[in-house]
């Protein structure tokens, strides 16, 4: 693989990565890190767990609202 596509490839994960963190959708890859360092004797949730469970922490409590 050539330099420049893996530029290429490097610069779309970052994209990818700072553009979920815009709209509030956590990485997965950081929880996985983290856990995985900080964490070995607990299991790791799978990505549907993952975004499930953040999903329901931030909306969690209060209702709906708007504005």
């Amino acid at each position: 693989m050539t330099d420049f596509v893996r530029t290429l490839q490097h610069g779309w994960r970052q994209a990818v990565r700072i553009a979920r963190q815009m709209i509030g959708v956590p990485d997965y890859d950081t929880y996985v890190a983290h856990m995985r360092r900080h964490h070995p004797d607990r299991a790791v949730m799978t990505y549907a767990e993952f975004f499930n469970d953040r999903l329901q922490a931030r909306y969690r409590g209060g209702g709906g609202r708007c504005c």
